[in-house]
């Protein structure tokens, strides 16, 4: 694909080279790779719903119940535990059923009642399922319990949770909170950045890029490899909107147009507790 370069807020880069608008020189910058562009992680379609959690909706409706900072709440959806299916050993990585099954386990009713997801909906955002380490005295022990840490992020209050999962007996045996604290961002996360700034006038530059490179408009982050970082403010650094970032859940992305060159956004931060998009200062 011919080299594109356009005075619009995304330059269309290939490889490690960006063309930077209002300058005469060029910059070289480190891009993601196109493997880190497009991570794994939990989807919406596959955020899982803790069982009887739709009891919990059910006076409430798509459009009529609002959650915090008054978006829609849509009511939870009924759903069994899953059965234990193959059990890892010892150190051994989670099986894949052991990542469902604690997943459910640590997302209790009471926390789907009250969370919020990234896009509104009820119940946190889920990013990590890890195997938990051992306590100091359990250390090298063949008969050490096996459990898991799992992560939300809720959107609610800005609250990083970690539940720890002991897969032998099926309960949840701590509960951590954490404000403050920000750690990578889910797939999930980076799809509903992308679409707050194509949303957003600030994002007239990316989809007018888009358009040049693909003759098509981009309206879905499903058009787009997304890469992305946290972001956190720093003093005096940023428009006075991103003065939250770090106690807010902010975001750079990294796109990419699927089969085609890197656009730069960096100058871009998308704020997903607010749901706000702001330019940083050049």
């Amino acid at each position: 694909m011919r080299n594109i370069v356009h005075r619009h807020l995304g330059k269309m880069v290939a490889g490690t080279a960006i063309a930077v608008a209002g300058t005469a020189v060029m910059v070289a910058v480190t891009l993601p790779g196109t493997a880190g562009a497009d991570d794994s992680g939990t989807t919406r379609a596959g955020r899982s719903v803790p069982q009887e959690a739709g009891a919990a909706g059910a006076g409430a409706t798509g459009t009529g119940a609002a959650g915090a900072g008054g978006r829609a709440v849509t009511p939870g959806v009924v759903e069994a535990p899953p059965a234990e299916g193959q059990q890892g050993e010892g150190r051994d990585p989670l099986t894949d059923d052991e990542l469902q099954r604690v997943e459910k386990i640590a997302l209790s009713r009471e926390l789907f009642r009250s969370g919020e997801s990234v896009d509104g909906e009820r119940g946190p955002e889920r990013l990590t399922v890890d195997l938990a380490e051992p306590e100091a005295d359990e250390a090298g022990r063949p008969d050490a319990p096996r459990r898991a840490d799992v992560t939300f992020y809720d959107y609610r209050d800005d609250t990083l949770v970690t539940r720890t999962v002991d897969l032998g007996t099926g309960k949840v045996v701590h509960t951590g909170t954490q404000h403050g604290v920000q750690p990578p961002l889910s797939r999930a996360e980076k799809a509903e950045a992308a679409a707050l700034l194509i949303a957003d006038p600030l994002g007239s530059g990316l989809k007018a890029d888009y358009q040049d490179a693909t003759g098509r408009a981009l309206t879905s982050p499903d058009q787009l490899q997304l890469g992305g970082a946290v972001y956190r403010a720093a003093p005096g650094a940023q428009p006075a909107v991103l003065d939250t970032c770090g106690e807010h859940r902010c975001v750079r992305l990294f796109p990419k147009v699927k089969n085609g060159p890197w656009v730069d956004a960096r100058s871009l931060v998308i704020d997903l507790s607010a749901r706000k998009v702001a330019r940083l200062g050049r």
